[in-house]
């Protein structure tokens, strides 16, 4: 594999990990306490299909395998383009202040315990979609969860 870019590459994922029943799985950022947010993540390279960064992104922070039976990754075909917080901007190359979000969902079976990247995250909770919208600090990851019963496939 090889080596990552030096800076962040200013295209990401954000996936909606939820249930059928819509719980949502919230994640709480381990460099900033009490920010709570689903699965996100930049591409680690810039030919990187964004389907391919969020089961990464998945796996990395969660250990889920959005590929696993009974799992279903879809792509809402969603982007946000936002400002990037400016406490975050040195992780991108200068000037860059934009960033692009592909939104996706994940439903899984039934509300499981991730094992979460230390680094990343340090606690985990399954809200109800309506609440989790609430408890997300990322107006765009809100936005998505509100969108959840819109995009959310049926079961089968």
């Amino acid at each position: 594999m090889p080596p990552a870019p030096p800076y962040k590459i200013p295209e990401s994922v954000l996936v909606v990990i939820h249930t059928p029943d819509l719980q949502v799985l919230l994640l709480e950022r381990a460099d900033s306490p009490g920010f709570w947010q689903s699965v996100t993540g930049s591409k680690d390279r810039a030919d990187e299909p964004p389907a391919a960064t969020a089961r990464r992104e998945v796996r990395e922070e969660t250990g889920f395998d959005a590929d696993a039976p009974g799992a279903l990754l879809s792509d809402w075909r969603l982007a946000n383009v936002y400002d990037i917080y400016p406490r975050w901007r040195h992780r991108y190359a200068p000037g860059v202040t934009r960033n692009t979000e592909h939104v996706f969902g994940l439903r899984l079976p039934a509300a499981l315990v991730p094992t979460l990247a230390p680094r990343e995250h340090l606690s985990w909770l399954w809200l109800p979609w309506h609440e989790a919208a609430d408890r997300c600090f990322s107006p765009s990851n809100a936005e998505a969860v509100l969108q959840l019963p819109r995009f959310s496939p049926p079961s089968r």
